[in-house]
């Protein structure tokens, strides 16, 4: 235990978004030190254009603390194939990854000399890992019993040790509970918070269109983070148990799936007509290279026929093929 004369110290988990701003905020208001870890996975999203990293760092900079930053991209994919506790609504495995973030802040908290945790959590703000008996499943496995503050809804809760120990004064806490963002988007108004992204830190896997592309992607084949990064962008096709099609929605997009593009990927355009990219990954033969060319026909300005040219990735076989845009109705039966 720190003694009272000594600056009080505590390490705090910050995703960028509004809730965690804030409980670093009342914390600091407190005149305790703070240092702030944002954990990195390749789900979350809590971004303008850029990424939770460059939101945390901004918000840091503005209190003038310092910020870690830890990748936890292989131990979260592993979570995700397997969660112990299950998964949400979608494909979200929250009380695991939150029992991943802490086990990793209580590491760090021992190595900053930080006396307990912060987080930013809000009491019944999530179904599945913000209500009472999954904030104490969470601080039990992640071995920090008591010695997580949840600022936010602090005086809803049970007494924390740092409550307790009176490192922090429990009345100048907050109340805060449920779904709406108004108390929030108040509190950031007083304290003249502004430039915030979102209203709280995000994940994919509680996206039900993501979740089924991830759902797609473990049930036919090993995952990389590469091919993550690819669920992320453009429309999903599944053509056999080994192949699937990924088609671009614009010159962003068209731009980005190129850079994703592995060795051994398939390169699809039109040919003479505008039309979007589309990257071919798998085990393709000529009946799906042609599956593909009519996926791809549909989405390019060809009224009639078009013509779709493929090469395998990089500079490997190079071919073409002339073919009727798919119908619809078929389309829909392969989209992910």
């Amino acid at each position: 235990m720190c003694p009272k004369e000594e600056v009080m110290k505590a390490l705090a988990l910050l995703s960028g978004g509004l809730d965690s701003t804030l409980a670093i905020k009342v914390v600091l208001e407190q005149g305790i030190d703070v240092v702030a870890v944002n954990f990195y996975t390749p789900f979350c999203l809590c971004n303008r254009k850029g990424s939770c990293k460059n939101e945390a760092r901004r918000v840091t900079e503005e209190f003038g603390i310092e910020l870690k930053v830890i990748n936890l991209s292989f131990q979260h994919l592993e979570i995700v194939k397997n969660p112990k506790h299950g998964y949400g609504k979608n494909l979200n495995p929250c009380i695991d990854c939150r029992i991943l973030m802490l086990k990793h802040a209580k590491k760090l908290m021992e190595e900053k000399g930080a006396s307990f945790i912060i987080t930013g959590e809000v009491l019944g703000q999530r179904p599945m890992s913000q209500y009472l008996a999954a904030l104490k499943i969470i601080e039990r496995e992640s071995g920090l019993g008591g010695l997580v503050l949840r600022p936010l809804s602090a005086k809803l809760l049970p007494l924390s040790i740092p409550e307790k120990e009176g490192w922090v004064n429990r009345e100048k806490l907050l109340e805060i509970s449920g779904r709406s963002r108004k108390p929030q988007i108040n509190l950031a108004a007083k304290y003249g918070i502004a430039d915030y992204p979102c209203p709280a830190g995000g994940c994919l896997l509680t996206d039900r269109g993501f979740a089924q592309r991830m759902k797609d992607l473990m049930a036919h084949s090993e995952i990389t983070l590469n091919d993550i990064d690819l669920l992320k962008t453009g429309r999903h096709f599944r053509l056999s148990l080994k192949t699937k099609l990924v088609v671009g929605r614009n010159k962003e997009e068209n731009e980005r799936l190129l850079r994703l593009a592995n060795t051994d990927d398939i390169c699809f355009k039109p040919v003479e007509v505008k039309g979007p990219i589309g990257i071919g990954r798998g085990d393709f033969g000529q009946t799906t290279i042609f599956l593909a060319s009519k996926i791809m026909a549909r989405y390019s300005d060809a009224h009639d026929e078009a013509r779709i040219a493929y090469q395998r990735l990089p500079g490997g076989e190079i071919g073409s093929t002339t073919t009727k845009p798919m119908k619809d109705m078929e389309l829909q039966k392969l989209r992910i």
